[in-house]
């Protein structure tokens, strides 16, 4: 029965996203109903089973992974280079729910499904954190081109400002131990390791965000991810390509766009890895200005993204931030080769050197 409610309702959900391809799910749509899901085999663990944490976007996997080290396994089930705005949980799904004895989301409304299907199908002892909820208060949302305020759903891309991804970090350490006290020494030590390198991430950022000029501390994206790192960093975001449908803009939204471009006299325009790139090198031709693609929540030099211990040691959180402070500081008139100084591997495994 547990089984065959999770499919009903991802087919309730395929349903939706079918007759409206490009629509993101908005908080005032009908979500789902959760209900107490009965003891099952599933839940009933192998005395010396490694315990299952499983979370969602990869900067946030990356992140906890740096904290859960080998003690811990840990699952992202949205897979690098997919749009976690419309991502909707797959039959595939429902097993690595069922059996996880943490789930840990970013929150702030991105991934309603999910968290909706976690909470119909997981153990009944298993907590589902919010890990958004818990780092700002609603106060301190942010809503932008890509996220109005008149929709409800606030700007969920709190990673990208390093501060944040401190307190996931902290964050991450705190469930992990209450999940697994006798690990709580090793989580800490992680923790400790880990935001040393996150604090020489924020010192170099704020380097390079003060070796760019400052009549070029501007940005202009495909999507507005970067909202809370340019409170953060003293930036200003002058708009977003992509409208709040997640369609794509049509004539009338590039020649704004564009003359906006002009007016600011922004060097230089930022895509997404996610979206196809064809309209901010329009916008650019036009304005005469240079493009280049950042990301946001995918990791550079792609390996095994669940499997810490082989990754490449740029295919982390840090690593795809410094990739990033590279791309804005080469195009914006800043030093990039700053960046050069930061230890971007995880803090365990072979990559931790």
């Amino acid at each position: 029965m547990k089984y065959l409610l999770a499919l009903t309702l991802i087919l309730n959900f395929l349903l939706v996203a079918c007759s409206s391809p490009s629509k993101k799910i908005e908080a005032s749509e009908p979500t789902l109903k959760t209900s107490a899901p009965t003891e099952s085999s599933l839940c009933e663990r192998k005395k010396n089973a490694k315990l299952l944490v499983v979370t969602t976007v990869a900067p946030l996997t990356n992140i906890v992974s740096n904290i859960a080290g080998d003690r811990v396994d840990v699952k992202g089930i949205i897979a690098e280079g997919t749009d976690s705005h419309t991502f909707l949980p797959r039959p595939t799904h429902t097993q690595t729910l069922a059996e996880a004895d943490l789930i840990l989301v970013n929150g702030l409304h991105l991934e309603t499904p999910t968290v909706d299907l976690a909470n119909s199908i997981k153990c009944k002892d298993t907590k589902v954190y919010e890990l958004g909820n818990y780092t700002i208060s609603q106060d301190q949302w942010i809503f932008d081109f890509s996220f109005p305020k008149e929709k409800g759903n606030p700007n969920p891309h709190l990673w990208v400002n390093t501060q944040y991804a401190m307190t996931y970090a902290k964050l991450a350490a705190r469930f992990l131990s209450e999940l697994d006290p006798p690990g709580q020494d090793y989580y800490e030590t992680n923790l400790k390791n880990y935001l040393q390198r996150l604090d020489a991430l924020d010192k170099v950022t704020r380097e390079v965000v003060a070796s760019i000029p400052p009549q070029n501390r501007k940005l202009l994206t495909y999507h507005d991810s970067w909202g809370y790192w340019a409170r953060e960093y003293s930036f200003e975001v002058i708009g977003a390509i992509q409208p709040s449908s997640f369609q794509a803009p049509d004539a009338k939204d590039i020649s704004r766009l564009t003359q906006q471009v002009k007016q600011v006299g922004v060097p230089a325009i930022f895509g997404s890895e996610v979206y196809s790139n064809g309209i901010e090198k329009q916008i650019a031709n036009q304005a005469k200005v240079k493009t280049a693609n950042t990301a946001d929540d995918e990791l550079p030099d792609a390996g095994e993204a669940n499997a810490i211990e082989d990754q490449n040691p740029q295919h982390t959180y840090i690593g795809m931030m410094a990739a990033n402070l590279r791309i804005i500081a080469a195009n914006l008139g800043g030093k990039p080769e700053l960046v050069n100084r930061l230890n971007t591997a995880n803090v365990v495994g072979p990559t931790s050197r």
